[in-house]
């Protein structure tokens, strides 16, 4: 049982990691992850809608009719991303008012709907709850990394999450603006990309 839980979790930190492997989630990886913070806050964000819709997915997977499941899934989802989004309204205001809408957009982000219909209606609470929080930690390290190589060279510092930031490459650096803008998301992502691909899955 426990190493079916390690490897259900583990999956999403590389195997299935949602950017990279799945190629889902893109929105918010291109959106919001001009700096390491913006990232790993999105990436928090998201990882908590995962656990717990798979988690009151899982449980209720028994009593929700075939024909409306999605509409139930979507209903589940956009409560965690309420009771997130008051939390960060509530601890968080300043990284809330950078994320702006795509807190919101949480609830139609392909990889929550996704890990619900096709792991969580599945299986049972503990195991749904290990792949939620796998796969969310992997978009989250997947944002991280994105949103660090695109602050480090558009602006040539770095801004640790909820602390301050870090002259990473010293006042002669002259930035690479063009990583911090949507352009430069594209192909910071592609290069990504084409990085991962070249490393074997196993």
């Amino acid at each position: 049982m426990a190493k079916t839980l390690v490897q259900e979790f583990t999956k999403g930190l590389w195997a299935e990691i949602p950017p990279f492997k799945l190629v889902l989630g893109l929105c918010p990886i291109l959106a919001v992850t001009k700096t390491l913070e913006n990232g790993v806050g999105m990436g928090l964000a998201t990882t908590f809608v995962l656990f717990g819709s798979n988690l009151l997915v899982s449980l209720l997977r028994s009593y929700i009719p075939n024909k409306v499941r999605i509409a139930c899934f979507i209903v589940i989802i956009a409560t965690f991303v309420t009771v997130v989004e008051l939390l960060m309204q509530a601890y968080t205001y300043p990284l809330f008012l950078k994320l702006g809408i795509f807190i919101p957009l949480i609830v139609v982000n392909c990889i929550v709907l996704g890990r619900a219909e096709a792991f969580a209606c599945k299986n049972n609470p503990i195991r749904s709850m290990a792949d939620g929080l796998g796969i969310g930690v992997g978009f989250t390290l997947s944002l991280a990394a994105l949103g660090t190589v695109r602050e480090v060279l558009g602006t040539g510092t770095l801004t640790l999450p909820f602390l301050y930031n870090i002259d990473v490459l010293g006042p002669a650096y002259k930035p690479f603006v063009f990583m911090v803008e949507a352009p430069g998301a594209f192909v910071c992502l592609g290069l990504m990309l084409c990085l991962m691909n070249l490393v074997p899955s196993k």
